[in-house]
């Protein structure tokens, strides 16, 4: 393209801009007030973040401390005791251990005092009684057993006392040793009239250091004085908070093996009335309960739910003949509820079934299943039901030998003559769905009345039922449907469906679910399905009524509700490196720290970048340092300029003073006019507010959500057709000189291709940074490079950059973007969320702060001309196949700082004959 093409566009833009000529470009700018980046309460904060920084560095260095003291203290122990004796204790850590017994097994029988036994076992608590006597308490799943740690001349050493006291808990040891009968019982373990006397311990898989709170004190509890009740030290909140330290507690233990036990029973009984296990999908085309309580996920750009049940899949198995069906599985809901009893997800026990002539056939067969669960886990379960109550004390559930069933009608009849009103003093409706608090009540009324926790209400009003409800054929309003009720709360729903078509569809338009959507599940009934009925039950409702554990997150192995997978602040995540923290790096500067380093520009990049910095390590940027933070800055020199490249590199919090002191440098000590160019909208706001400069974007970050990539199938084909390999460097290998040569030349290849202007920032390096760098390439059938991509690590929030994507000359069509694709993949398995192409133009431009009105608009203008004429949007175009999105970058600048020269000199540096 000629240099005249740009004349009236650049004209045009410099009498709008400021500039009455192009000889008056050296006019200094005006910066702005950088007296404005002055803030005490900005300082205040920086001050707060470094003495946070510094403490829980302080922290890490003291755990790392105590733990070579440690080790130290037991080196030293082992080598002055005498070799028979040192033999006996120490750590451990070989994988492979030797066979060992079951302390529930042989604790069990108090006969078995005088035994010898081995056993591995956690340890649970310690406590030390004197240099020559300790109580160790170990834990195996749901039993704890008291061992005793003696003195004993050429047996047991002082030192051995010592090193076991100073043992961490939770971690796990081997221990040797004599079951005998304690003194006393020892009222602080599940094993009361057996200990274990130690002859020989060995820590065989360290923990560095305590929990957060550690698994004793989480299932501890104590009397209240007042009310004599027992009364746990850790709220539900701290156990779901400490979730691996609580499900490691007998509690929990018990908790979860009741869980099994249940599925089992279920899962049996079932099996006996010939039922077959189903396992239903979970992504669904429509919602199936109500719309308002549905998950919805992007599925290949359509919109999926999750199942909020397998109700429909259990209905189409029925329609295809399975007869009777059941599964166990996830369910969904999407309630924006936080009480004690809901859930956004649980697990559904559920079943159906076809009938011959009533659903009572089905509740038959369910009453008898869930009697059946009662009974086997009261039977096999006892140990640990014993257990849970001396945490959740309760009584064992009562049930009658023929369970109590209600009509809807009559079980309001009872709340009603009980007196029971509702909180605006109205008592409850024979057509309207019972309240939490009306349910509990008819419980204690029927308690009372029948002396049983489990009965079923049944002929719900058709008003509080899903559309596929059958409706009650002698009374419409009503429905062939119950629910059966533990304590008096609802554990399960069921009842009979809709089977005939025209029926179904007809409710499904009344309860606004559109048919369209819903056309496998029509199907099923059109080509014809017996009458059937079934029900769902939530199995950690049943755990939560029937052990009495308060909240029902107790009953779920890792809960979920709506404060379930909060989002990760951005002070929390984990610098890739620690020593290149630059708000650590100021808080030691401040204090005089001798020999302080100042931190790599690369692992600043790899700590706080994004794609723009990496331009910085070509030769033509220079890099400005900040002292007092270690932070930088990367600029290129061109014509009077200062081409500022990206954000400094820094913490946030920092970003202030830096942009301060980086002026004041351009001002006093290079003289050269600032402009600040593709910068995140968080610079571009202290730059425009701050210091009143004007911002524009006519560019984009064009980044990918790696969950959310599209696949370019069609284009992968073609290169797997013609036979092309994608080949990735192994990341803890150095690339091999021989494939750097090969990858060399072919680059040389493609450079001599290109035709024309190149507009870029950077110039291609591949070998630079490698430490942060991956390299993956495509091979022809020949073994030909046919293309090459560089991927450069940037900061945790930006995931990685496809630095360099190359299609060299001759390569199979498909290549470049099947290497693109197979990059996207390999950071996807590494857990990458992120990766961003970098910087591409966009077709029009925006206007940011201090731009507008007639300068907007013929700037606008003349951009769209530059854009057109050198065809920047074709790699956005390009780039578009796998899915980018743009996150605009902004070009700033201070009043009367850009003009004609600016305009030419930055065309200039982006310009490249290549």
């Amino acid at each position: 393209m000629s240099p005249g093409s740009f004349k009236k566009p650049l004209l045009a833009l410099n009498r709008f801009i400021g500039h009455q000529s192009a000889k008056n470009h050296m006019t200094k700018p005006k910066i702005g007030n950088i007296a404005a980046l002055d803030s005490e309460r900005e300082e205040k904060k920086l001050k707060k973040a470094q003495e946070q920084r510094v403490k829980q560095d302080e922290k890490d260095e003291e755990r790392r401390s105590f733990q070579q003291r440690r080790k130290e203290e037991e080196e030293r122990a082992l080598s002055t005791d005498p070799p028979e004796i040192a033999a006996r204790y120490g750590t451990k850590t070989s994988d492979v251990l030797v066979e060992t017994d079951s302390v529930q097994r042989l604790a069990a029988n108090p006969e078995n005092a005088g035994k010898q036994i081995t056993f591995i076992a956690r340890i649970h608590h310690i406590r030390s009684l004197s240099s020559k006597l300790a109580f160790i308490v170990f834990r195996e799943q749901i039993e704890t057993i008291q061992g005793v740690i003696a003195y004993k001349e050429g047996h047991i050493s002082e030192n051995f006392v010592r090193w076991a006291e100073r043992l961490t808990t939770e971690s796990h040891v081997h221990v040797k040793g004599t079951l005998q009968r304690p003194p006393e019982e020892v009222k602080g373990c599940s094993i009361h009239d057996l200990e274990v006397l130690v002859d020989s311990m060995h820590l065989v898989v360290p923990v560095k250091e305590n929990l957060p709170v550690d698994v004793f004190s989480i299932d501890h509890v104590q009397m209240d004085e007042e009310t004599h009740q027992l009364e746990s030290l850790a709220s539900t909140r701290v156990r779901v908070a400490n979730r691996l330290a609580y499900l490691r507690t007998p509690t929990a233990q018990s908790i979860f093996r009741i869980n099994s036990g249940i599925c089992s029973i279920f899962r049996s009984v079932l099996e006996g009335h010939g039922f077959i296990e189903i396992h239903t999908p979970k992504l669904m085309p429509a919602a199936t309960e109500s719309g308002a309580e549905v998950f919805k996920v992007n599925y290949f750009g359509r919109t999926a739910f999750l199942a909020q049940s397998p109700q429909l899949s259990k209905q189409l198995s029925i329609s295809a003949d399975f007869g009777r069906v059941f599964e166990i599985g996830p369910v969904f809901r999407a309630e924006d509820s936080n009480t004690h009893r809901h859930l956004t997800e649980y697990t559904g026990l559920d079943l159906e079934m076809a009938i011959n002539s009533d659903y009572h056939e089905a509740v038959t067969i369910i009453d008898d299943m869930m009697k059946s669960i009662f009974k086997g886990i009261y039977t096999r379960f006892r140990r640990e039901v014993e257990i849970i109550k001396t945490r959740f004390p309760h009584e064992d559930l009562v049930w009658l030998d023929k369970t109590p069933i209600f009509t809807f009608k009559e079980a309001i009849a009872l709340l009603n003559e009980s007196g029971w009103t509702d909180d605006h003093g109205k008592p409850a409706s024979e057509l309207e769905d019972l309240s939490t608090r009306a349910e509990i009540h008819l419980g204690e009324v029927i308690k009372k009345k029948y002396n049983t926790d489990y009965y079923i209400i049944d002929k719900f009003p058709a008003a509080v039922r899903p559309f596929y409800t059958h409706p009650d054929e002698e009374d419409p309003r009503f429905t062939n449907s119950f629910d059966i009720f533990l304590r008096g709360q609802e554990i399960t729903t069921g009842g009979q469906r809709i089977h005939k078509p025209d029926v179904l569809e007809e409710r499904m338009k009344k309860a606004g679910i559109e048919p369209l959507g819903m056309q496998e599940y029509l199907q099923g009934f059109e080509f014809g399905v017996l009458p059937h009925a079934g029900c769902g039950i939530g199995l950690e409702r049943i755990i939560f009524l029937m052990l009495n554990l308060g909240d029902i997150r107790n009953a779920s192995l890792f809960p979920r509700d709506p404060k379930s997978l909060p989002e990760q602040k951005a002070e929390t995540i984990r610098l890739p490196h620690p020593e290149a923290d630059t708000i650590r790096y100021a808080y030691d500067f401040e204090h005089g720290r001798p020999n302080l380093e100042m931190p790599t520009v690369e692992k600043l990049i790899a700590n706080y970048g994004d794609a723009t910095n990496t331009s910085w390590l070509d030769d033509r940027y220079h890099v400005w340092r900040h002292e007092p933070t270690g932070a930088a800055i990367g600029y290129a020199e061109e014509n009077g300029y200062a081409l500022v490249m990206g954000n400094p590199l820094c913490d946030a919090r920092q970003y202030n003073i830096v942009i301060r002191d980086f002026l004041k440098y351009m001002r006093k000590q290079k003289d050269l006019r600032p402009l600040w160019l593709l910068v995140s909208s968080e610079i571009e706001e202290i730059l425009g507010s701050k210091l009143g400069w004007r911002t524009l974007s006519c560019v984009a970050e064009e980044r990918v959500t790696i969950a959310d990539a599209k696949k370019v199938a069609k284009k992968e084909r073609q290169a797997e057709d013609a036979g092309v390999i994608i080949k990735e460097q192994p990341i803890d290998e150095p690339v091999p000189e021989e494939l750097r040569k090969r990858i060399d030349k072919r680059i040389e290849d493609w450079k001599a291709g290109r035709t024309g202007k190149q507009v870029h920032i950077t110039e291609v390096r591949p070998w630079v940074d490698m430490e942060h760098r991956r390299y993956l390439w495509a091979e022809t059938k020949e073994g030909e490079i046919a293309a090459f991509c560089v991927l450069h690590k940037l900061s945790p929030q930006n995931g990685y950059q496809i630095k360099f994507a190359l299609d060299f000359p001759d390569s199979p069509n498909g290549t470049i973007e099947a290497l693109i694709s197979a990059s996207i993949q390999m950071l996807a398995k590494a857990g990458i969320q992120h990766v961003t192409f970098g910087a591409g133009a966009l077709p029009e431009m925006v206007t940011g702060g201090n731009l507008d009105g007639i300068r907007a608009k013929i700037l606008s203008k003349t951009y769209r001309t530059v854009a057109q004429q050198l065809k920047l949007v074709q790699k956005s175009e390009f780039r578009e196949k796998f899915g980018t999105k743009n996150d605009l970058v902004y070009i700033c600048y201070p009043f009367m700082g850009l003009g004609v020269s600016g305009t030419r000199t930055l065309i200039k540096f982006f310009e490249d004959e290549m």
